[in-house]
């Protein structure tokens, strides 16, 4: 299967124009589709999600707070929190493969394929190997895990020093730290580092609290940094020094965090970004959700390269003649071909024409849209336990 495309992202630095791009799959026919007004890039990778809470609308009433753990408390009490209880309560064991976890999962899950991400980091304890499998996408399996440093694992797990050590340096070791804008925040970054856990394969999630100085020190020790600036705005009302971290050479990632606190799918996320942080590049951003993730998520770095014969793809309408703000200007209904290991994830359904495929295995929506698996089912099924139909605004169908 062969696609004319008006230009193609190999990486943030090399762009190809008027080129053709071959799917290389066990599944593809021999068909060439003229797509002369899309732009073509790697799949994208979300760096933090908390999958079983992307529920709708964001919970919270008392924000901004000080510090994060005053809306973790106050969360738990909020609609939308009590609303998702009716369809999975967690027992505090947070085994997400049991009852009706795994429909809150789907969701997620959805929300992440229908913005073009290949790739999601599922800030949880490390589940059962079933939940990692199966998947339209791919949910991050090797890494360890602790809450943060002021709540301590309290959804699971060891404490911080040893759960970085089980990962020996080598997969990534991720964390909250320091969201907020108090004391206690502020005093996190030094008890991190004082138990020697600022090292290249630690992922800090948000940093709001992080001094100038202090991400200097996470750029000198190689320390990767996933900044979710719609959360951290509409909890604490600050974010992450963005421009120190970039003056600092730290390898920053973006992550949605979950449509409880943050935006509603990456495509939200990287459009608020630039709204609110315009000094920040498309190509920035761009390198924020491809190569910057590969390195703190240890990935294969081609992952983040998208080449002329590929299994993995994101095709979307050309909105601006910049590849970069191109994205930054479309939105769900702007993807015309997502594949993922060679299968068709979302998209136009034109394009199931240039696959040998059961047609049952997909939903077809819109005028002319389609995406693998059956999301409505998991709507409907939703819709039954809560009694009332509900809207999430990262599903289009």
């Amino acid at each position: 299967m062969e696609i004319k495309v008006d230009s193609y992202v190999h990486n943030s630095e090399k762009i190809s124009h008027n080129k053709i791009l071959s799917i290389i799959s066990t599944i593809a026919k021999s068909t060439t589709f003229d797509s002369t007004d899309t732009i073509a890039y790697p799949p994208f990778i979300n760096s933090h999600d908390h999958l079983i809470s992307n529920w709708f609308p964001k919970a919270g009433d008392s924000n901004p707070y000080q510090n994060v753990n005053f809306w973790v408390e106050e969360m738990k009490y909020s609609k939308s929190f009590l609303e998702r209880n009716k369809i999975w309560l967690n027992d505090g064991s947070f085994e997400l493969t049991d009852k009706n976890a795994n429909m809150i999962i789907q969701l997620g899950i959805y929300k992440n394929m229908f913005s073009g991400c290949s790739i999601v980091q599922d800030h949880i304890p490390n589940q059962k190997d079933k939940y990692y499998k199966n998947n339209p996408i791919n949910i991050l399996k090797k890494y360890s895990q602790c809450h943060s440093i002021s709540m301590g694992n309290w959804w699971g797990g060891d404490n911080a020093v040893k759960e970085w050590e089980k990962t020996q340096g080598e997969i990534p070791f991720i964390i909250h730290l320091g969201e907020g804008k108090d004391e206690l925040a502020k005093s996190s970054f030094g008890k991190f580092e004082k138990l020697n856990l600022l090292q290249p394969n630690t992922l800090l999630v948000h940093g709001i609290a992080l001094t100038e100085d202090e991400i200097k020190r996470c750029g000198e020790a190689k320390t990767s940094i996933c900044w979710c600036p719609e959360s951290n705005l509409f909890l604490i009302g600050e974010t992450l020094d963005i421009q120190a971290c970039l003056n600092n050479g730290v390898n920053v990632t973006l992550g949605t965090d979950s449509t409880m606190s943050g935006s509603v799918n990456l495509l939200a996320e990287l459009k608020f970004a630039k709204k609110h942080f315009p000094q920040i590049s498309a190509k920035d951003l761009f390198k924020m959700i491809t190569i910057n993730a590969t390195i703190a998520l240890n990935l294969d770095k081609d992952i983040s390269e998208l080449k002329a014969e590929t299994s993995e793809l994101l095709l979307l309408k050309k909105r601006s003649d910049d590849p970069f703000k191109n994205i930054l200007e479309c939105g769900i209904e702007d993807i015309e071909l997502f594949v993922h290991d060679g299968k068709p994830l979302y998209g136009n359904t034109k394009f199931l024409e240039g696959f040998e495929i059961d047609l049952s295995n997909y939903y077809k929506f819109g005028d002319n849209r389609f995406v693998i698996g059956h999301p409505e089912k998991v709507t409907d099924k939703i819709n039954s336990i809560l009694g009332y139909k509900k809207d999430f605004p990262f599903l289009p169908i």
